[in-house]
């Protein structure tokens, strides 16, 4: 599906994005936060710090499909913030859960997507449109290209990986060969991960025999292992740092009430996880690299959505 092209265009860090965004959500719909619901300073955070309306998301719709629990769609931009600048979305991915048949699905948008950007008006690729209007601009423009309806948002700063591993004391995995990644050594065997060497642990690609395919194993290791530990009864005595963690790197439309709902109502969708990378051709348009997606591409992301669960 042209997916090697197109990640050879991304940054570097760019390939972590998927983790990040993957732990927080996690952390949002399953065990996690929902033992966070009895601490009254994680209310106050979520409301203060971490949420933030848009206007392009219709409330009212949403409540009605969670207060139903039917399957809900969720934007999660994983952002490249700069000095003096709005930054850029390097990650789109559209989650959508189904409690009823505790299922998740992940379609992942290309940074490159030739898209019109809703509100401005230039076509050009789909991740300038946080740069140009920050999060409501996103995602009225993924409503518009992919005509469907975004109930949440969820925006992530990437430094936020290393802050929250180290923010549950590290975490565990099972190694199944020996590497060298940014000065860290790896060791065959069980291993104690902080947060500087799990990002290194999920970069390594190059040594390993697999390719992507072992490198997306230790993601996996990398999610599962923050999950675990922040489900974990420890999670008690360090729920003020992780919150701090995420005050400081993440905003979305959730309030705290939201969170629980989805706590209570979607946690099983995690039970099981499939994902879509859309692909289309690369194309130059005054210099500028470009994704351009055949009509038939965006109908079949746009069905996948549409009727996952159904």
């Amino acid at each position: 599906m042209g997916r090697k092209e197109m990640k050879k265009r991304k940054r570097k860090k760019g390939r972590w994005w998927k983790i990040v965004l993957l732990i927080v959500v996690l952390l949002l719909i399953g065990g996690g936060v929902y033992a966070f619901t009895i601490f009254n300073n994680v209310k106050q955070t979520v409301n203060s710090k971490l949420h933030e309306n848009v206007p392009s998301i219709d409330t009212e719709i949403t409540d009605k499909k969670v207060d139903n629990k039917e399957p809900i769609n969720i934007l999660l931009l994983g952002v490249d913030e700069r000095e003096n600048d709005q930054g850029r979305s390097d990650t789109m991915i559209v989650m959508t859960l189904d409690p009823a048949n505790n299922q998740m699905q992940l379609v992942s948008i290309p940074r490159d997507t030739k898209v019109k950007i809703a509100g401005d008006g230039r076509v050009t690729r789909i991740n300038h449109a946080y740069a140009y209007g920050g999060s409501d601009m996103s995602v009225k423009t993924v409503e518009n290209f992919l005509d469907i309806h975004i109930d949440y948002y969820v925006t992530m700063n990437m430094e936020g990986l290393a802050q929250l591993v180290n923010a549950v004391d590290g975490i565990t995995v099972n190694n199944d060969m020996a590497f060298t990644q940014d000065g860290f050594q790896f060791p065959k065997g069980q291993l104690h991960l902080s947060g500087e060497e799990a990002l290194a642990y999920v970069r390594m690609r190059k040594e390993d025999p697999k390719g992507d395919l072992g490198r997306n194993h230790r993601q996996r290791q990398v999610i599962q292992g923050v999950i675990d530990k922040a489900a974990g009864l420890n999670m008690i005595n360090q729920i003020d740092e992780v919150m701090n963690v995420l005050g400081n790197n993440m905003k979305t439309n959730m309030e705290f009430g939201d969170m629980r709902r989805l706590a209570m109502n979607y946690s099983s969708a995690r039970k099981n996880i499939s994902t879509y990378q859309m692909s289309g051709n690369p194309i130059t348009s005054s210099g500028m690299y470009l994704i351009e997606m055949p009509q038939s591409e965006i109908q079949k992301t746009h069905d996948l959505i549409v009727n996952f669960g159904s």
